[in-house]
């Protein structure tokens, strides 16, 4: 459980830095909208994600975030 919370908080995270860049978008920030891809949160929140995932996978844990026990 403690996995799919921690991936909850990221997506809504991740999901939060997208509204910001879509806002940005539509008032014509693009400059600042490239920025905020780049080196800004939206990098970060979606890094964040990536290392968890990644540390997911290399951990040996399932899809529920449960570990492995092999095939029955």
């Amino acid at each position: 459980m403690k996995y799919a919370r921690q991936t909850q908080t990221a997506l809504d995270r991740l999901d939060q830095s997208l509204m910001t860049l879509r806002d940005m978008i539509k008032r014509g920030e693009n400059a600042q909208a490239i920025q905020y891809m780049e080196q800004g949160d939206l990098k970060e929140r979606f890094g964040e994600l990536q290392s968890m995932i990644t540390i997911s996978q290399t951990g040996n844990m399932g899809a529920m975030g449960t570990q492995s026990v092999g095939n029955l």
